[in-house]
């Protein structure tokens, strides 16, 4: 692993690392391909979010309404692990090639589905071709970009969200009130195409060096079990009582020791460099996603808001992030790299805090919209400094199992968050005291996290910076 120094600067940047490098001759290709995938997973993650009650209630699924997300989460933590291992082991093209053909085949069953078993099961399906597409990806950026580009990178990689959430919302709502809820799904079809061009023809010589090791091989075995305790997590979520806390220790006692074998080694104590930085991702990623979870709820539970007016607060927020993803594009090789991680969360921090003023009568509820363009802002800056420094701090061997350690913590750290989230809102909600106290109380506890976040930034440097 590289040594970092003692302020973790970076190395100067020259003159022809700007944005235009990007699409110079020699990376184009890759970075068409790579904001193609981006695209593809946007879309559909928008769109299907915007469609799934009337595809449940058509399918007699409401039932099993969770289940629809809760597959693919679960089997795209296996396949993240898998990918890592494959891609330091062969490279990234097979991983690739098989991830965007399973999301595509799994699209296209979903929207064939006869029954809500089938959606499930094909939602599954395509959380598995996401899981190994998306380490490939990273692993692409990491290999295909020099080292002041790949700032660059991430960047457009944010950028491509900003479209599939301004138009996804309204084409999937179109799609679903006047063709059909299954175009939805098929809709996503043809954005295969793309990456299987530019992409996997280019990257077949990026090839892999370890060994196939027993210790390795076991990370899968592992992840299987991690996967396991994180379904019953979010299984706990939608349940009340003994019932729901007993099947949430389960799921604990079987996801925490998994996760000492899937990240790196001193990430749970916040070992200084590239654990840091990993465990950094799910901090990021929990208290954001969990506060955004309940700020449509919110605004119109308490402010009479609309369905449009409380969307558009985080429609918005998708271009603050992707603001944000291209100032630290440009400021990665100007500053202490930790630096743009601590300043990112921080913005996460108070956006949480300062969202709780829309909730107030006299204060107009718009201000939620500026809280979380701030908010959005700085997760688009740490989110694209976390994925840089991981390549950064990875041995080329190793960056697979990296960067899978680092989608990994991202979907622990949503999951465990949002599950919290949702039991503060739930304890309320059967008591039948919800109120601007319950919102409130969501948000700062996740700010609280943000906040930590924002100190604990300090040990990705190895030894403390100025």
């Amino acid at each position: 692993m590289h040594e970092i120094d003692t302020e973790f600067l970076p190395e100067p940047v020259d003159g022809e690392g700007d944005a235009a490098g990007l699409m110079s001759p020699a990376y184009r290709a890759y970075t068409i391909g790579v904001v193609a995938v981006m695209t593809m997973f946007a879309f559909e993650g928008i769109g299907v979010a915007s469609a799934m009650p009337v595809v449940a209630r058509a399918l007699d699924g409401l039932g099993s309404y969770a289940w629809a997300f809760n597959g693919y989460v679960v089997t795209s933590l296996v396949a993240m692990v898998v990918a890592g291992e494959w891609c330091d082991r062969a490279g990234p093209r097979s991983p690739l090639l098989l991830g965007i053909t399973m999301f595509g085949l799994g699209a296209f069953l979903a929207g064939a589905s006869w029954s809500m078993t089938v959606l499930i099961l094909a939602r599954a399906a395509q959380g598995f071709g996401m899981g190994l597409a998306i380490v490939s990806v990273y692993v692409v950026i990491g290999r295909a970009f020099p080292d002041h580009l790949r700032p660059r990178a991430f960047a457009v990689l944010s950028a491509a969200w900003v479209l599939p959430a301004i138009v996804g919302p309204l084409v999937a709502g179109f799609l679903t009130d006047h063709v059909s809820w299954r175009a939805v799904f098929w809709l996503v079809v043809p954005f295969v195409v793309p990456p299987m061009l530019l992409l996997v023809p280019r990257v077949a010589g990026f090839g892999g060096s370890t060994g196939d090791g027993p210790v390795r091989r076991g990370r899968v075995r592992v992840a299987v079990v991690a996967a396991a305790g994180l379904a019953l997590l979010q299984q706990a979520g939608t349940m009340r009582g003994w019932a729901g806390l007993g099947l949430a220790s389960v799921g604990i006692a079987l996801l925490a020791p998994s996760l000492r074998h899937l990240l790196p080694a001193g990430a749970l104590r916040f070992a200084r460099g590239l654990p840091t930085v990993v465990m950094m991702r799910g901090i990021l990623a929990g208290a954001f996603f969990a506060g955004e979870a309940f700020v449509p709820l919110a605004l119109q539970t308490l402010r009479g808001a609309s369905t449009a007016q409380g969307g558009a607060v985080l429609t918005v927020g998708a271009v603050g992030w992707a603001f944000g993803s291209q100032v630290q594009g440009r400021l990665y090789g100007r500053l202490p790299r930790h630096r743009l991680v601590q300043v990112g969360a921080s913005l996460v921090a108070l956006c949480l805090a300062t969202v709780t003023l829309s909730l107030v009568p006299s204060v107009p509820y718009g201000v939620a919209v500026v809280s979380w363009v701030l908010g959005a802002a700085g997760m688009g800056m740490a989110f694209g400094a976390v994925g840089t420094l991981v390549l950064d701090l990875s041995e080329p061997e190793d960056q697979g199992a990296n960067v899978a350690a680092l989608q990994v913590c991202d979907s622990v750290g949503s999951v465990v968050l949002v599950g919290i989230a949702g039991a503060i809102y739930g304890t309320a909600l059967a008591a039948g005291t919800v109120s601007q106290a319950t919102f409130t109380t969501i948000w700062l506890t996740m700010g609280w996290v943000a906040a930590a976040g924002a100190v604990l930034a300090s040990r990705i440097a190895r030894q403390p910076g100025p």
